[in-house]
């Protein structure tokens, strides 16, 4: 574990009002690793032994089941996973792996249920951590259950749109597969869905959006902050 990455993970919310001797416990324990693209670095159903800082590159969570496997989320820098596994000393729900060359930092499980036990501050951070992820959760849920594939598209859409800031054109970022598993249909049923944008002025050339008409494009999703804002 080097120096420069101590006051990355420091900064994040989870660790930010801990006291510094648990900190420094916590940070004693820790070591900083570098994994090459598509390296499981979890496996669904085995022990929860750390909690991963992603500090570079980034790490698909995902979940099978009878052959099957579905995307779940992506991890960017500067967070944690899986958090809940980790306090509750449970197996892994998830898998993980790297999409990317990533620099992640692993603290034993062991000591961060024992910095828990005795530091209060770090004790509300898991507690807000976790309630934020469990509304995450919710709401990505309600976008399954309530929308048709053409309006879960088109919400991810706009919520990218939104973040980067209403570009003339958008990366992607995400494969278009682990695009179409994440919002819970086949790869046939997305493209259907992505011509089907094209009548609101959306046009997608391999990982390019371009966006000619926003309302248009909002007066299809009808976006709400109760699934779409992930501040809340």
């Amino acid at each position: 574990m080097r120096s420069a990455e101590t006051p990355l993970i420091r900064s994040l919310p989870l660790f930010r009002d801990m006291a510094e001797a648990n900190f420094d416990t916590l940070m004693r324990g820790a070591y900083l690793q570098t994994f090459p693209p598509q390296i499981e670095l979890i496996t669904e159903g085995d022990p929860s032994d750390f909690l991963h800082v992603v500090i570079d590159g980034s790490v698909e969570l995902c979940a099978g089941w009878n052959g099957r496997e579905t995307v779940m989320a992506t991890v960017r820098p500067i967070s944690t996973f899986i958090l809940a596994a980790t306090i509750r000393n449970a197996p892994y729900l998830m898998s993980a792996r790297t999409l990317e060359k990533s620099r992640i930092v692993l603290l034993p499980s062991v000591d961060v249920q024992a910095v828990f036990d005795v530091d209060a501050a770090f004790a509300r951070a898991v507690v807000t951590e976790l309630a934020q992820c469990y509304r995450g959760l919710v709401k990505h849920t309600k976008d399954l259950k309530l929308r048709t594939s053409v309006e879960r598209l088109a919400n991810y859409l706009l919520r990218k749109y939104t973040a980067a800031g209403a570009p003339a054109a958008l990366d992607l970022v995400i494969e278009k597969r682990r695009l179409a598993s994440y919002l819970g249909m086949t790869p046939e049923n997305l493209s259907r869905a992505i011509k089907s944008l094209q009548a609101y002025g959306v046009t997608i050339e391999g990982s390019t959006v371009r966006i000619s008409d926003p309302a248009d494009l909002i007066g299809l999703a009808k976006p709400t902050p109760r699934i779409d804002d992930a501040a809340h």
